[in-house]
């Protein structure tokens, strides 16, 4: 059995976690199913799946291994798809997924410009604060704003922020500016609930030690900024978050030249992906609103 052929029945075992569904689906008898999977397994010289009488599981070599075959073979199937097509501008359906409230900042302007470009193509635009599985869910670019780990998706890093803390002029007239994190756990803080993301603990220990209770607490980061604006207290965000409100004077950074960490902004999309019209399209309008962009 040619390589290819192994891989595409070893995603259909994995998929369906049973050689019998495999075979129906493949139109092979189990045995084959078997017979193919011992080769491939031969031919890497690790052990992909793990079976018993009654399951069929990944494992954790089976689990990377699977998630690069997908890729290969996303990117063959772009390649003929492409090729048969002959499409070389933009065109159908781009679906993209970016968190909620930089999906709204940076990401929409980016459709709204793409879509002026290009008359024929549809964007659908998914705002999620969750991580979305690209192939699950069939995306085409997904904006993550964190360390990546190595995968098979193709990654490419357009920017990055920080975490940072702010508080509205009028507050801090009244309440003193703080001179160090150790100073927050004498200050209101605005609390944001089920925040997600990496070092979301950052810059709040002394706080927690402190044992002082919230003034306030949201579970949405817009309205969180808003009450910083208002005068509740300290709000710490990502730097975009309040990027507009700092401009214009409406919040004071605090802790400049601080240690906070470094996220960066990527985009992911399926290696399979990334020379179509659409994706190139969207890499080439995002990436020239981000350098324009005070994140």
């Amino acid at each position: 059995m040619d390589r290819l052929r192994m891989l595409n029945t070893f995603i259909h075992v994995a998929e369906h976690a049973s050689f019998a569904e495999a075979g129906r689906q493949l139109n092979m008898s189990p045995t084959t199913v078997s017979r193919a999977i011992a080769a491939l397994e031969a031919e890497v010289g690790v052990q992909l799946l793990r079976r018993t009488t009654r399951s069929v599981r990944l494992t954790d070599e089976g689990g990377d291994f699977l998630a690069r075959c997908r890729a290969g073979i996303a990117e063959i199937d772009g390649a003929f798809a492409t090729a048969r097509s002959g499409q070389t501008v933009p065109s159908g359906t781009l679906t993209v997924t970016a968190p909620v409230m930089f999906g709204r900042l940076h990401v929409l302007p980016v459709v709204a410009e793409l879509s002026q470009r290009h008359p024929e193509l549809q964007v659908r635009l998914l705002l999620l604060d969750r991580v979305v599985h690209l192939v699950d869910e069939g995306v085409d670019v997904a904006v993550r704003i964190a360390d990546l780990p190595n995968s098979s998706l193709h990654m490419l890093r357009l920017g990055e922020v920080r975490r940072v803390f702010s508080a509205s002029p009028a507050y801090l007239a009244a309440r003193g500016r703080p001179a160090s994190l150790a100073d927050l756990r004498d200050h209101d803080i605005i609390w944001i609930e089920d925040e997600y993301g990496q070092h979301r603990g950052w810059g709040l220990s002394a706080v927690k030690r402190s044992g002082r209770a919230a003034r306030f607490s949201v579970n949405n980061m817009d309205a969180a900024v808003s009450a910083a604006v208002a005068g509740l207290g300290v709000v710490r965000t990502l730097s975009y978050q309040v990027a507009g409100q700092i401009a214009d004077g409406r919040l004071e950074p605090l802790f400049p030249g601080d240690d906070a960490p470094v996220l960066p902004i990527s985009l992911l999309f399926q290696s399979g992906r990334k020379g179509h019209p659409n994706v190139r399209a969207f890499v080439e309008v995002a990436r020239r609103h981000l350098r324009r962009t005070s994140l």
